[in-house]
């Protein structure tokens, strides 16, 4: 094999869109490039991983874009809340009994930046068809521009929630940015008391440096490395009763660096889940993750507010 030096310009972006690819002898000026021993194969099996997993998101996109319309409305809310008060008399006819709580508690779904409750079709299913009957998404704008303010509205959305059930807890799973907002919630809310298990997907737990041209808008800053957001998350958090299940992938381009979407804090009880295979439109998507997320939110959680169990995982899907 020859390489020119007319390559080497393209080698600082082939490192990044490859991962692992080793670099080449005899080039000064570059540490580390030591050895082609065993490219071909790596190379090979590298870029056939990320023509899949990119050829992935770019269907996944394409049919997202065709259902992003059907889910711009928020969805309609089942009719379960005990009627008011005054609405009958007591001494003439018995009061409407609360609907009992639910074994599983309600799942709320919380979708990313510009983007809506239609990115969550197929969990939905995956998930009503494994006993999940009580699903509701949150749509917030996307000119919400601050993470706390869209925090409090999901706090808000989950006291109905939990007043319309019966049930004193819910699960959440957020994809992306919303994962981070209902971290917030969890951490600097007192949302712990509502939410029983926080799964998250892609979400930039200590912020992402992609796409710097995005900073024009608010919420993308607080989603930077060191904002005061991501500082506020970093706080201690003691006697925090939510468990947190933290999904990230090793392909996912809009984590930098990829590493952020792992939950790292020593006060809550997490299990981060490393994804191989696929990007990070995939994720709400893949029914080899759906199956980890069902795993994830029937499991018992381990002793809350101890910051113990913490634990890593992985799963390959592709």
């Amino acid at each position: 094999m020859k390489v020119t030096t007319a390559a080497l310009p393209l080698l600082p972006l082939c490192q990044r869109l490859l991962p692992g690819l080793p670099g080449l002898p005899g080039l000064p000026g570059l540490p580390g490039l030591t050895s082609l021993t065993g490219l071909p194969g790596r190379l090979t099996g590298l870029s056939m991983t990320l023509l899949k997993a990119s050829a992935l998101e770019v269907a996944i996109l394409a049919g997202h874009l065709l259902l992003y319309p059907s889910g711009i409305i928020q969805e309609r809310r089942s009719a379960c809340a005990l009627p008011p008060a005054d609405s009958h008399d007591p001494e003439t006819s018995p009061p409407t009994p609360r609907l009992p709580a639910p074994t599983s508690p309600p799942v709320v779904l919380l979708h990313g930046f510009i983007d809506n409750r239609s990115v969550f079709l197929l969990l939905r299913r995956s998930l009503a068809q494994h006993g999940r009957h009580q699903i509701e998404s949150l749509n917030y704008s996307p000119l919400t521009c601050d993470i706390r303010t869209a925090a409090e509205l999901l706090g808000r959305h989950i006291d109905e929630i939990c007043e319309r059930s019966g049930s004193e807890r819910v699960d959440v799973v957020g994809h992306s940015l919303g994962g981070l907002i209902a971290r917030y919630y969890v951490q600097r809310l007192g949302g712990d008391l509502r939410v029983r298990t926080l799964v998250t997907l892609g979400t930039p737990h200590a912020g992402t440096r992609v796409i710097p041209l995005a900073n024009a808008h608010p919420i993308v800053r607080q989603m930077r490395p060191g904002s005061a957001v991501i500082e506020e998350l970093t706080r201690p958090s003691p006697g925090c009763r939510t468990r947190f299940v933290s999904f990230w992938s090793d392909l996912d381009r809009v984590m930098d660096p990829l590493e952020t979407a792992c939950l790292d804090h020593p006060d809550l009880s997490v299990q981060n889940v490393r994804v191989s295979g696929i990007g990070h439109l995939a994720l709400p998507v893949h029914p080899a993750v759906a199956t980890g997320i069902r795993e994830a939110l029937d499991t018992a959680a381990p002793q809350a507010g101890t910051g113990e169990g913490k634990s890593t995982g992985g799963l390959t899907v592709a």
